[in-house]
């Protein structure tokens, strides 16, 4: 399928953006402190082994689509996982094959288009892709990659960002309001890398076409909460403010279903 001129620019703005600043990044104490970054990664969001599941894919042919510094891909290889992972941006895979080269494993990983994915149909028993392919220009060909790619009976498990959250009030109050921005363009121009699409949980299961036993459950995010440490561009002395002052307690109360993360489970049919 050919790339419209929109399409090919904006997966270049993505790798762009997280060449320049991978993943999680902003936690690492020291370039290789790979430690640390795993540590606030399951600090933060501590429902991502639940989710994962890594200790039952002990021998199982695992895909990751977006595997960033590698946080999640060496937890599948530790559990035993026969383990591939793709990313469109070669600055985070250079650290993840550091993180695994230090750890003493041996990686798969190599540069890919989630939409375009470079494997065989019906190659893996689990695809799994967190909070990555809502960034792609077509989500939902990265959704029918994946199911190509899973075997027959195989499970995917997708997080995509929801819609509407605190996150995206958060951001269209900073950004959309007085711009006349919806709460989906407020996300789609300032969260992360250009282009950031949210769903709503119905939107999310129409998505999964030729899945069965598709489950979405919604988590907050830490940015739900304002408990991750702020990017560059909310380190002003006001910002840090908002932070320190900010009701989470109430939030976690009073949010409902306005939050972020949308946990997508759902099997390839035989």
């Amino acid at each position: 399928m050919a790339l419209s001129d929109s399409s090919i620019e904006q997966k270049k703005e993505v790798r762009q953006f997280w060449d320049a600043e991978p993943c999680g990044s902003r936690y690492l104490e020291q370039r290789q402190d790979f430690e640390a970054h795993a540590r606030m990664r399951y600090a933060l969001e501590p429902y991502i082994h639940e989710f994962a599941d890594f200790k039952s894919a002990r021998g199982l042919k695992v895909l990751e689509i977006g595997v960033g510094m590698g946080a999640d891909y060496i937890e599948w290889l530790k559990a035993g996982a026969l383990a591939t992972g793709v990313d469109l941006s070669e600055g985070s895979l250079e650290r993840a094959r550091l993180r695994c080269e230090l750890a003493g494993y041996k990686a798969d990983l190599r540069v890919a288009d989630a939409e375009n994915l470079p494997f065989p149909s019906n190659s893996f028993d689990v695809v799994y892709s967190y909070g990555v392919m809502h960034h792609s220009p077509d989500t939902a060909r990265c959704l029918r990659e994946a199911w190509r790619v899973l075997k027959p009976g195989g499970e995917a498990r997708i997080m995509l960002y929801h819609h509407p959250s605190m996150t995206g009030l958060l951001l269209w109050l900073r950004y959309g309001v007085w711009r006349g921005k919806s709460l989906r363009q407020s996300v789609y121009d300032n969260l992360e890398s250009p282009g950031t699409k949210t769903y709503t949980r119905e939107e999310a299961v129409a998505l999964m076409q030729g899945f069965r036993d598709v489950r979405a459950r919604l988590v907050f995010s830490p940015g739900d909460l304002l408990v991750h440490q702020p990017s560059a561009q909310f380190q002003s002395a006001f910002y840090r403010l908002v932070w320190k002052i900010y009701p989470r307690w109430l939030v976690k109360r009073l949010a409902g279903t306005w939050k972020l993360f949308l946990l997508v489970n759902a099997t390839k049919k035989p």
